[in-house]
């Protein structure tokens, strides 16, 4: 059994009675989706205003995003962001001044558990330490 409502919308009912479906003309469905995904936005900025209101989460400087983009390291982008020096990084992470040098110089690659340790010192997540995809 169908029913129009004022607004073009189709109910179909259940043999019961009960509605099943709401068949809605294209355009008013992609209204919808695009209040439904406006909605969505605005809920997810909520958490990250509430995460960033509790230090969860922090802002990033638009220079550091930029920096990153252009290829510089980005263990050496945070960490000069956080203003710690390189030696400093090196004794606290035990992984030695030369091979900090040398990985945010782009010549070595840093291990899973070097990266884990920077990545705390620097209060960042580990996916922050790795290069931007291209």
């Amino acid at each position: 059994m169908m029913e129009e409502t004022a607004d073009i919308t189709q109910i179909i009912r259940r043999n019961d009675g009960h509605p099943e479906y709401a068949v809605v003309p294209y355009d008013q469905y992609q209204r919808m989706l695009e209040r439904m995904e406006e909605l969505i936005d605005l809920h997810e900025t909520d958490k990250v205003r509430e995460r960033m209101h509790t230090g969860e989460e922090e802002s990033v400087p638009l220079e550091l995003v930029q920096r990153i983009d252009a290829g510089e390291s980005p263990v050496r982008v945070w960490r000069e962001h956080r203003g710690i020096e390189r030696r400093e990084l090196a004794e606290a992470t035990d992984i030695g001044d030369r091979a900090l040098y040398m990985i945010e110089a782009g010549k070595r690659e840093p291990s899973t558990r070097v990266l884990r340790q920077l990545a705390s010192r620097l209060d960042v997540d580990v996916d922050d330490l790795l290069p931007p995809a291209d």
